[in-house]
Formats: structure tokens, sequence, C-alpha cells
């Protein structure tokens, strides 16, 4: 029976597999078949400490794993299928990769969320080429540009104001009305008071222009079912997040699809299982907040064995 099991590989995992590994708890990391989370679709990151000159995506998340490697924790490329929290048939909780079978007296969960995508090739092709998903990260590299936002709830709300420090213009297309919009009162007043963006409502994108880099947007009117072309240098991705929890329903709480964590605590409504990173964060959704809550799920483990 192992001490611990993560499952994740991304900042909040490894971060989790580098603490526990200190301990002594030689946790077994199932990073999934494509380990390193978001981070590894991410071009250069320059908001994370330690890294003046920036760093590229992959690069980042290679050294965390190395990190966690060198101090003995067990990485497994492989993606948990299956898993058991009740304790009903036995003392430990069980974790399913491929069609084996692990026990643990502990986990933590770091299974990460998944920007919600439009879903149209040009959006696939030009990604990291003028698409992003998040603005904190990229907006940096949009200066004087036109940019268009997508979305329009709180998110999009914000990315577009966000925006608007580094950006010539921001244009906000959202697919209904503007006295549908879901975005809170104060959010949609912050938006339009600013005079760098503007609104095309009741319009969805068709198509991304452009063949190495993006050049602008086909937009379709809901209303009257006529295309129209408009120009653009990026585009921000604003429409949600989905969380990767599919496997944990009905075996803790969600909302939202996200991990329910007790507030200032990285536990969850089952004894013995701990849940770390974006799988339990609609918030703030950063990488440095990601490694930060893989070390408090932890450290947590650490004193719940402890306990045992």
């Amino acid at each position: 029976m192992e001490n611990v099991i993560i499952i994740g590989g991304g900042p909040a995992g490894y971060t989790a597999a580098i603490y526990t590994a200190r301990a002594n708890l030689k946790p077994i990391v199932f990073e999934g078949s494509k380990y390193g989370g978001q981070l590894m679709y991410t071009t250069e990151i320059e908001n994370f400490p330690g890294f003046p000159d920036g760093i590229m995506g992959p690069e980042l998340m290679e050294k965390i794993r190395a990190q966690a490697e060198k101090f003995g924790a067990k990485l497994v490329q492989e993606d948990v299928t299956k898993v058991e929290f009740s304790k009903k048939s036995s003392k430990a909780f069980a974790v399913w990769a491929g069609t084996k079978k692990y026990e643990a007296k502990s986990v933590i969960i770091a299974t990460g969320s998944e920007y919600r995508k439009l879903g149209i090739e040009s959006e696939k092709r030009l990604a990291g080429k003028g698409v992003s998903y998040c603005a904190t990260c990229d907006g940096f590299f949009f200066q004087g540009k036109d940019i268009i936002v997508i979305g329009g709830g709180d998110s999009a709300m914000e990315e577009a104001t966000f925006l608007t420090k580094f950006a010539n213009s921001v244009k906000i297309i959202y697919r209904g009305e503007k006295s549908i919009l879901r975005a809170s009162k104060a959010m949609q007043d912050k938006a339009f008071s600013n005079k760098k963006i503007s609104f095309v409502f009741n319009a969805e994108i068709n198509e991304i222009l452009g063949k190495d880099k993006v050049e602008g947007v086909k937009v379709k009117d809901n209303k009257t079912g006529k295309t129209s072309e408009i120009k653009c240098q990026g585009i921000f991705v604003a429409i949600g997040h989905v969380p990767n929890t599919a496997i944990f329903e009905g075996q803790l709480k969600l909302d939202r699809g996200y991990i329910v964590t007790v507030p200032g605590s990285a536990k969850t409504s089952a004894d013995g299982i701990f849940a770390a990173g974006d799988v339990m964060d609609w918030t703030y959704r950063q990488a440095i907040t990601s490694a930060a809550s893989g070390c408090k799920a932890a450290i947590e483990v650490e004193r719940y064995l402890h306990g045992l």
C-alpha cells in the first residue's frame, strides 16, 4: 500500500510530489499520458518567480518534473481511469491506471482544468500564434495590437479590461443580446466605461483568419445570418473552463464541476483525499497559485498520515 498517490502532472501535482517526496512519503504520481498540464501548450512565461528573462512553458514544466523525480517521486505516464474513495471494501483508497489497481492511504487530486474552446479548426491551428486563453499570461505580448475577446461572463470582462493596459483596442464579441450578458453589473459597468473597449452583440466567430498568425475573424450575425470580417492581431477566448473531474463525480462534493475544499485547506469532502490547483480553483488559475496549493496539499497529507 502506498502512502500517497498524486493524480495529475501539472504545477500542483509536481509541487505536491516534491514536498511529499522530501518528506520520505515515496509518492506515486500519475502524471497522465500528456504530462505537464496547460503550460505545455504555453509559449513564454514572464510572471513565474525566479525567471527574470522569462521561460518557455514546456521548459518550466520539465524543470519542475525533474525536481520531483530527483527527490524520489515515482512518475507514471498513465491516465487514471477509475477511483474508489469510499473505503467500503478496504482501509485504503483505490486508484486504477489502465487495468492495474493501486491502493494508498491518501490521495492528492491535481488533474487541473481545460480552457473551454470554440471548437473550430482555425482556433487549434493558430493556438499560441495569436490565439490565447489567459490575458494575465499573454497580454504583455499584444502591446499596441487590436484584440478580440470572446465571451460574456465576468472572465471575459476581466480579460478585456486587463488587456487595455497593453492593447490599442479591445473588442468583446458575445453571441447574445446586451441584456443577457452573464457578467455581473459591476464588471459590465467597468467594461462599458473603458474607452478602449467596444462590443459586438449577437455574433459568433466562424473562422479565425491568418496562416501563421492571427489577422482577423469571420463573424456571423445571429440575427441576420450575414457574415463579415473584423481585423485583429490577437484573440482571447474567455468562455469558461472545464475542470477535469469526471471520474470523481459521486465520490466527492463538486460545485460547478470543481472539487469543493474546506476553506483555507486542501481537504475535500472525503477524509484523506486532498485537492490542489485548477481542479479546485475557479478564481486565480495561475501556475504559481497551483504550485502553492500543491505545497499546501502535500503538507496536509503529511500531517494526515502522521495522525494515522
